[in-house]
């Protein structure tokens, strides 16, 4: 692939975030479609139909949706391949890159130690690192680093403009000009696509050291934004991944382990894919000319590596199975099979609108027109969306909890940038339709 096509097949602003703005060879062989049970598609006949479109019409390789009420068992409605020309079906357990569906993750995380008492939402981010509490931010957006363009932050950074996205720090595949520049030649790039140099490049480079040299350099980096005054995408809740090392004493990974994962039976969510689970991995495409033209495939992908560090933010593999078992201890208000996991209060707290109360008065989270508020991690809905939660990833996947309804809807496929195809904005419209139909019937 030229240096020239590749650019032009991708966005680098919507790539990573995709859908997350909702709005977010072997090739010519044929692919399977799963098998599905029958009651399951009885279900969700639309989103049955939206799952084999995307697969007949050779847009994806696989797809599978997971939806459920409540605490009740979920259906899964499955379709295609691991691969483009692959005997392998996917299904429930097959194993998929979420990108920034990490981020709620993440974020109740950090309730999680809120709720501990271990940290506060309003608590200025220098009490625990403490070379955050001289910040300096370009009054000019992605202007030059120099003295002339950089003025003091006018407020400290707080956990809440954390995990809301006001807090003006940057994010490589959203910046241009010398502070992405800056970003790649100090290795500040919290996440992994591919082993081709182009398309780590094209994502603003690799990231090197540790989660703590990362907190370390992020800190000496210039803010986009003054804090607290408007949503923009950032690598926040990457830097939230420190935070809680810090506040627990536990390493970041090893702290979602032992206070989610395994709680949850979360089995297959994990920042590196051990080498004999390389045959559930789906390959990762790039879209090109309405062409998917592999970038990760499932036996040479970089997600195999041990990654420079957890990435808080963009950085881990699920299966549809597992997604749905953190929805559904969110839809039980912390339980799952009987089980505390979070608080109510917690879960209560981090699927509602954080935004602070400093904001712009046009510096909220809005897409396709319409304005939502955002929680720890995620959107948080308002009006008519009121209940939801949750957030979407780069490669296509979306994951979704509605609190009020007890609603719980995850989509995993595998296809980049997000918004070369409508699945991230139609997959909740679609299953909202068979919602609505069950409960009509």
């Amino acid at each position: 692939m030229s240096d020239l096509s590749f650019h032009a097949a991708l966005s680098r602003r919507d790539a990573l975030r995709g859908g997350a703005v909702l709005g977010a060879g072997a090739l010519v062989a044929a692919s399977p479609f799963a098998a599905l049970a029958q009651s399951e598609a009885a279900n969700w006949p639309a989103v049955q139909r939206f799952v084999r479109s995307f697969v007949d019409q050779r847009k994806v390789a696989g797809m599978v949706a997971a939806l459920g009420w409540g605490q009740a068992a979920p259906d899964f409605i499955a379709g295609g391949a691991r691969t483009f020309g692959g005997a392998d079906a996917v299904g429930a357990d097959t194993l998929w890159r979420i990108y920034s569906m990490t981020k709620p993750i993440t974020g109740m995380a950090t309730m999680m130690c809120i709720d501990d008492g271990l940290l506060a939402l309003d608590q200025p981010l220098y009490e625990i690192l403490p070379a955050y509490r001289t910040m300096r931010v370009q009054k000019s957006y992605d202007g030059p680093i120099t003295a002339d363009n950089l003025e003091p932050a006018a407020r400290p950074i707080t956990i809440r403009h954390l995990l809301t996205h006001t807090s003006g720090l940057g994010y490589p595949i959203v910046q241009q000009g010398a502070i992405r520049q800056a970003f790649g030649q100090r290795g500040l790039v919290p996440l992994a696509v591919s082993r081709m140099a182009l398309a780590r490049e094209f994502f603003g480079g690799e990231a090197r050291g540790t989660l703590e040299s990362f907190a370390d350099g992020l800190a000496e980096m210039p803010l986009v934004y003054q804090p607290g005054t408007r949503w923009s995408y950032s690598m926040g809740l990457d830097l939230l991944g420190r935070v809680i090392e810090m506040v627990s004493g536990q390493a970041f990974d090893a702290f979602l382990q032992t206070r989610l994962f395994d709680p949850l039976g979360m089995r297959s969510t994990t920042f590196q894919v051990p080498r004999e689970d390389a045959g559930r991995l789906a390959a990762n495409y790039f879209v090109m000319a309405d062409l998917p033209l592999p970038v990760d495939l499932p036996n040479s992908s970089v997600f195999l590596d041990r990654p420079a560090f957890p990435f808080g933010g963009a950085g881990l593999v699920s299966s549809a199975r597992d997604y749905d078992r953190f929805l559904q201890m969110l839809a039980g208000f912390g339980e799952i099979d009987g089980r505390r996991v979070m608080s109510e209060a917690a879960v209560r707290l981090g699927t509602s609108n954080l935004m602070p109360d400093t904001l712009a008065s046009n510096g909220g989270f809005a897409s396709g027109g319409r304005s939502f508020g955002f929680g720890a991690g995620g959107l948080s809905g308002t009006g008519e969306a009121q209940g939801l939660y949750g957030w979407f990833g780069a490669a296509g996947t979306a994951g979704l909890v509605n609190l009020d309804q007890g609603l719980r809807q995850t989509l995993m496929t595998q296809y980049m940038p997000a918004d070369s195809y409508d699945a991230q904005q139609r997959f909740p419209l679609i299953v909202a339709e068979d919602a609505a139909a069950r409960r009509g019937a």
